[in-house]
């Protein structure tokens, strides 16, 4: 099946409206969320010019070209993969997740994702929630980042935990290494955070057209001349990469984070024991050690805590000194 072209002009009356607005209005069997991932993917030209912003303000006469890929065949499938289980029970299922570990299959992660390793471990009842790529699960952690994932078992279940993030009931805590110390050692960072415009890759603090994002960090433990410190970070919003932009936007990036300047560190160390830290560790030190919600069916408060995984508390040690 090949892609298909849609083509559309822009009408007085649709003018100034946003480009995904205009895009949903005139393809209603699409959600805005499918047009703005097209958006975002270079699918979308605007007078033959590839325009990646979904705010894009549109122009009577503007001539819009929207390709829609051939839909993905496949399902994820079953993939027998070890899950360190925090709790399970009828609703619901709490993973540790380790560092490597994608959460859903994506362009270039096909399969070996949790998703996989939940459909092997939960059966097919999982299969329809959430959507067909990402059945179950109601938030996600980075790749590189480890730590604590709540992933529904049936429809209400599912509902209930979505909600519980929409209203911004459910509590996370994250453990970052991060170079240098922030000042004061407690604060919070709170700015918008959007697709940076030059690398689509990454995400950015944005001054419009980004979704409002709220970080609080402190500082527990300062190692060597402060060079780097240990902090506790709790998220009241859930963006992409929210840390690891909030932690560089305050000049304090993620160590070894590889996308937003945690290796920078390196030349003020040149052949310190810290240089060879961080070239040896091979991921942003970043982990999610407390999750904390109302179980969806029955409201019991349910609180999860995971230690530094080995490789963060090895890192620890060599910082200090050990």
């Amino acid at each position: 099946m090949e892609a298909k072209k849609h083509q559309f002009c822009v009408e007085t009356t649709s003018a100034r409206g946003r480009l995904d607005q205009f895009l949903t209005a005139q393809l209603p069997e699409f959600s805005r969320t499918r047009v703005k991932t097209l958006i975002i993917a270079g699918q979308v030209t605007v007078n033959m010019k590839p325009y990646g912003d979904p705010a894009f303000r549109v122009s009577a006469g503007d001539k819009i070209i929207i390709t829609v890929p051939p839909p993905q065949s496949s399902k994820p499938k079953p993939q027998r993969i070890p899950l360190d289980i925090a709790y399970e029970d009828n609703d619901l299922i709490v993973i540790n997740k380790p560092a490597g570990l994608v959460v859903h299959p994506a362009p270039g992660h096909p399969d070996n994702t949790l998703v996989n390793a939940l459909l092997s471990h939960c059966g097919p009842s999982l299969s329809g929630i959430g959507g067909v790529r990402r059945p179950g699960i109601v938030h996600r952690l980075d790749k590189d980042t480890s730590g604590l994932l709540v992933a529904a078992k049936n429809d209400l279940a599912h509902k209930q935990l979505t909600n519980s993030f929409v209203r911004k009931t459910i509590k996370r805590k994250y453990k970052a290494i991060v170079l240098g110390v922030p000042q004061p050692h407690r604060g919070h960072v709170n700015t918008s955070i959007g697709r940076n415009p030059k690398n689509r890759k990454k995400m950015a603090v944005v001054s419009k057209g980004g979704k409002a994002a709220q970080t609080f960090y402190q500082v527990e433990k300062i190692f060597g001349d402060k060079d780097a410190s240990l902090i506790v970070c709790e998220l009241t919003t859930g963006r992409t990469h929210q840390i690891r932009v909030h932690m560089a936007e305050i000049g304090h990036s993620v160590l070894a984070d590889p996308l937003y300047g945690g290796h920078r560190g390196l030349r003020q160390h040149s052949g310190s024991p810290m240089k060879t830290t961080l070239r040896e560790f091979p991921r942003q030190a970043l982990h999610a050690f407390m999750l904390n919600f109302l179980h969806p069916t029955n409201n019991e408060v349910m609180e999860f805590r995971s230690r530094l995984p080995d490789d963060m508390a090895n890192l620890v040690k060599a910082l200090e000194g050990g």
